[in-house]
């Protein structure tokens, strides 16, 4: 029952709910001969609330209308609607006027979804917090922000990479964004934790993922991407669209470096900027008490997970390393930049992997490797290694040339066809 007070508006209504003491005071005019007009020209108040209340003998609530709902019964569709369009209200009623004939506001869709939307937005908030074991997963993560450098603001992008189980932090800065700096930004990690975990976790970023169905979970990683990950073997995984937090462990490493490494500090060069951001990783990020696992990251990382990450064994970056598809011609050779690098002439008309690094080009074939070259340093060039030819019809080797023994990989018991097809291929004698 309402206290004392002014009077109140019903919001069914829109009728002036009159205070106990009012209507006391209605009745005892009522009582003293006064007309129902003339008591209601006193309060304000219309002739028929005057009657309601002399026919009830006393005050009493107004009885709360029922009026029909014109999307009542649609409760379960609404929200099975509102959850696949992510909260678009305005789908849901487009879909609404399609499938049930139902023609409605937005506001109306809106307000029958408000708790549905409270639920998303809780959802969204929500983390679920696991433990990831040593060596399984590293998280990483670009951000910008503006720096002061050399007097001028400039724009940084942070790349960030955070190892799941001790929660040791790798960052550099890049000026841009492009899948370059991706690629490089894991190797860096890759060499600063010493080792290759099993998988790297990943948002969607353009650079990374071409497609990424968010009903269906299906994922299509950028082809070079891949290339990448066949290359350390890493597996890539890439989290929900629009859910960073299914990451499971909301690091907020980017928005940390930038509070703590970053936030009110200027500096002279790049270099400057680079050298920095190597000591707040070795001096404060590496050894804070972290604030769920309850120990500094160095510390648990050389405790669990250093000797839990796969060891790169000396692999040089993966931009320096060419991985090519090559068809070997009919003159027992493959051709690299114009240059032509000799194989054992059994091999022609198949195809082979080639690999360039650090100065030399390296052919194999079925997983073995049949062939190595310094990489040439001019263009057309032929690089040939006479026991390539062994066994080939009328070829002699070199007067005062040394005569190697033919690769154990290259016995007869390996050829790949008959000898008499690899004859007419070559064209007889040499």
């Amino acid at each position: 029952m309402a206290g004392h007070g002014a009077p109140q508006v019903n919001d069914l209504r829109r009728e002036i709910v009159r205070t106990p003491d009012e209507v006391a005071a209605m009745l005892r005019l009522r009582a003293l001969g006064w007309g129902t007009r003339r008591i209601a020209a006193e309060f304000g108040c219309s002739r028929n609330t005057v009657k309601r209340y002399v026919d009830l003998g006393g005050w009493a609530p107004l009885a709360a209308v029922d009026r029909p709902r014109a999307l009542g019964g649609l409760g379960d569709w609404l929200a099975e609607r509102f959850r696949r369009h992510r909260g678009n209200a305005d789908v849901v009623r487009q879909e609404l006027s399609a499938e049930h004939g139902i023609a409605v506001s937005l506001r109306t869709v809106e307000r029958a979804v408000a708790h549905l939307r409270r639920e998303l937005a809780a959802e969204a908030r929500a983390t679920v917090r696991f433990e990831t074991p040593p060596g399984r997963q590293m998280q990483i993560d670009f951000g910008a922000a503006s720096v002061v450098i050399g007097g001028e603001v400039t724009r940084v992008f942070l790349f960030v990479a955070t190892l799941g189980h001790s929660r040791r932090t790798f960052v550099r800065a890049f000026r841009h964004e492009r899948q370059s700096a991706w690629l490089d930004g894991i190797e860096g990690a890759f060499r600063h934790f010493g080792g290759l975990p099993a998988e790297v976790l990943l948002d969607n970023a353009r650079a990374l993922v071409t497609h990424h169905d968010a009903r269906t979970r299906e994922v299509v990683f950028n082809e070079r991407l891949h290339a990448f990950m066949r290359y350390w073997g890493v597996r890539p995984v890439a989290c929900a669209p629009y859910r960073a937090r299914t990451k499971g462990k909301d690091e907020r490493g980017v928005g940390y470096v930038k509070r703590n490494a970053l936030a009110g500090r200027e500096f002279a060069s790049w270099t400057a900027l680079e050298a920095h951001l190597a000591w707040w990783t070795r001096e404060v990020a590496d050894v804070r008490v972290h604030g769920t696992t309850g120990e500094p990251p160095i510390a648990r990382f050389g405790r669990d997970e250093a000797a839990a990450l796969r060891p790169i064994d000396g692999r040089p970056p993966f931009r320096q390393v060419r991985d090519l598809c090559r068809r070997v011609l009919p003159d027992c050779a493959v051709e690299v930049d114009t240059n032509a690098y000799s194989v054992p002439w059994r091999l022609i008309g198949e195809r082979v992997r080639v690999t360039v690094v650090d100065g030399w080009v390296r052919v194999f074939h079925a997983g073995r490797e049949v062939a190595a070259h310094p990489e040439a340093a001019g263009r057309h060039r032929r690089l040939v290694e006479p026991a390539h030819f062994l066994g080939v019809p009328g070829f002699r080797r070199p007067a005062g040339e040394p005569g190697p023994a033919p690769p154990a990989a290259m016995a007869e018991s390996d050829l790949l066809r008959p000898l008499a097809e690899y004859e007419r291929a070559v064209g007889g004698g040499w």
